[in-house]
């Protein structure tokens, strides 16, 4: 380790982490190529074969050539992501105030009767229950 400088030690380093980096960009134009609906399946066999034979030159054009479509691709499926994820919960949660339905509802509902004495503890049991069956 004696015969190693220190500055050809951070030259190491950095080519590692340079190559760590393409193969990120790598895998993410692979990915890219397969999720593109306007690529056709020729089209798409093609730009995999140019990325797997010249690596470095395929995903370089691959990245100039339709790099701003595979962002926007990307954010493209962000959105939907996350309009599928706020459906899921406005599902799950049921109906928000003034709504009918939805058992975390009506036993919100069941215990401000309690409260107000409308009911009895042992109504309010036989309804809670009823509702959480």
């Amino acid at each position: 380790m004696d015969d190693y400088p220190l500055l050809n030690l951070f030259w190491t380093m950095l080519w590692f982490f340079l190559w760590i980096m393409w193969l990120f960009l790598l895998f993410k134009v692979i990915g890219d190529i397969f999720r593109d609906h306007s690529l056709n399946g020729w089209a798409k066999a093609g730009w995999l074969i140019f990325c797997i034979v010249l690596p470095y030159l395929g995903v370089l054009i691959y990245v100039i050539a339709r790099g701003k479509g595979m962002g926007e691709r990307d954010v493209k499926r962000a959105k939907e992501s996350e309009a599928a994820f706020q459906d899921y919960i406005r599902k799950t949660a049921g109906p928000q105030e003034g709504g009918g339905g939805g058992a975390a509802h009506e036993l919100a509902r069941l215990a401000e009767l309690k409260d107000k004495g409308a009911i009895t503890p042992e109504e309010f049991e036989k309804a809670k229950a009823k509702v959480l069956a």
